[in-house]
């Protein structure tokens, strides 16, 4: 038997806001990835030469790390991730502390605000970086920790110094943000 004059009810929300809220989330990884520099441009070998002298290391220094600062995130990320594979409390620390970079570093779209002041990226960076290490000390992989944490750290440092930085286009925005403080005041509305 059919119904034909039956209305039918759904008890759950229809599939196009499920598509909506896919696509938005799609979208919103996208751009979020877009502050990430392209993995092409970061290990361009013919790019790798050494500085000239003590002031070219301090110059490359600061650019390629404002420059190459969230595929820098990711690589130390990923390093602290391997040393911590058989420690899985830490493992379980490490992955609640991804949700976080994700969606407080990597993903969003407005400038943080709390109190009433605007954190930029920066802030947020050293912010979730020592979250990150003061909670995963506590999980008693310590040496694992600092360990990975240094090998990063000279990784970091010596790419920073040995990548060129002539051929790198820094847009206005980002020499701002590289040269500005972490905490900016802005009159509540």
């Amino acid at each position: 038997m059919t119904n034909y004059g039956a209305i039918p009810t759904l008890s759950h929300p229809s599939p196009a806001v499920d598509l909506e809220y896919i696509s938005r989330a799609k979208h919103r990884i996208k751009s979020g990835l877009a502050t990430r520099r392209p993995w092409k441009v970061m290990f361009d070998f013919e790019s790798m030469t050494l500085p000239h002298g003590f002031f070219d290391t301090i110059s490359r220094m600061k650019t390629n790390l404002g420059y190459f600062r969230a595929n820098y995130a990711i690589g130390v990320l990923f390093i602290l991730f391997l040393s911590l594979l058989y420690h899985p409390t830490s493992l379980i620390v490490l992955a609640v502390l991804v949700v976080f970079w994700i969606f407080l570093y990597f993903l969003r779209d407005e400038p943080l605000k709390v109190f009433g002041y605007q954190i930029d990226d920066r802030t947020v960076l050293i912010g979730l970086s020592v979250l990150t290490v003061v909670l995963l000390l506590l999980t008693h992989a310590t040496s694992n920790i600092l360990g990975s944490l240094l090998t990063a750290a000279v990784l970091v440092l010596i790419h920073a110094v040995v990548r060129r930085t002539d051929n790198l286009f820094l847009d206005e925005e980002a020499v701002a943000v590289t040269e500005s403080s972490g905490l900016m005041s802005y009159p509540s509305s």
